[in-house]
């Protein structure tokens, strides 16, 4: 049974949900802990008229509970409501950033990936303009900087790049770093033949090399994201503009 099919199946309980603000405030506050019908009351702005025979009718679907004064969600109740906020979230993540996505190619990025979309919400959009050219890549510069572990995968290569991420190595910062068979061949070459050769015996540093034609620029590091995407038009990477974000969730 696909989607759609669950969908028309699941029709009058699913729309009830959506289609009622009270419901979904309800299930979004019950998410983030319990309550007691006074605060709903004042997180709602609805009267206690208006609430009750929607908790009723949650208790009575097992998907809330009451301890003392309190509503609580039941296990069943935390996943409808786990996934009632995620889809808020991915929502909220592809129109805040439709512009950034749509200029973009995303249909190489695991599909796994896409569906945590939602994670980046906190996030901005850095463009290269006027008089702050390279702000893009002065910013993953700085994140490389500050990191205390560094997670990349690169579709590109530049000496700022590789000096940073040297500078660090040598620092014993752990870095991981991923890339695709065109900037293997690359590193082979001078100057970053000897700069890779100059970190062989560290084993905070890893190398890895895919033979996938990898379409994405990412750095992670436990204190910063940054996500560098190709272009739809030319198929040209796109260094200067850069999704980034300090988020735990984004980080995760």
């Amino acid at each position: 049974m696909n989607g759609f099919e669950i969908y028309k199946k699941m029709e009058d309980g699913v729309q009830a949900i959506y289609r009622s603000r009270l419901l979904t405030e309800i299930f979004l506050s019950l998410n983030e802990s319990s309550r007691k019908l006074s605060q709903l009351r004042e997180i709602t702005g609805s009267t206690s008229q208006a609430l009750i025979p929607k908790l009723r009718k949650l208790e009575a679907d097992h998907l809330i509970e009451t301890k003392g004064h309190e509503y609580f969600l039941t296990s069943a109740g935390k996943t409808v409501a786990s996934g009632i906020a995620d889809s808020f979230v991915i929502f909220w993540s592809i129109n805040k950033f439709k512009h950034f996505w749509l200029k973009h190619y995303l249909e190489e990025i695991p599909i796994p990936l896409l569906k945590e979309i939602g994670c980046l919400y906190e996030s901005e959009v850095l463009k290269d303009k006027g008089m702050k050219i390279l702000n893009v890549y002065n910013n993953q510069l700085r994140m490389l900087k500050e990191a205390d572990h560094i997670h990349c995968i690169s579709s590109v290569v530049t000496e700022g790049y590789a000096d940073s991420i040297s500078e660090r190595v040598k620092e014993i910062i752990p870095v991981e770093l991923i890339v695709p068979l065109h900037v293997a061949e690359e590193l082979k070459r001078s100057p970053y033949l000897e700069k890779i050769e100059a970190l062989k015996n560290y084993e905070n540093f890893k190398l890895m090399v895919t033979d996938e034609y990898i379409k994405v620029g990412l750095i992670v590091t436990d204190k910063h994201l940054s996500l560098n995407l190709y272009e739809k038009e030319g198929a040209e990477y796109d260094i200067s503009t850069g999704l980034f974000s300090s988020d735990s969730k984004a980080i995760e």
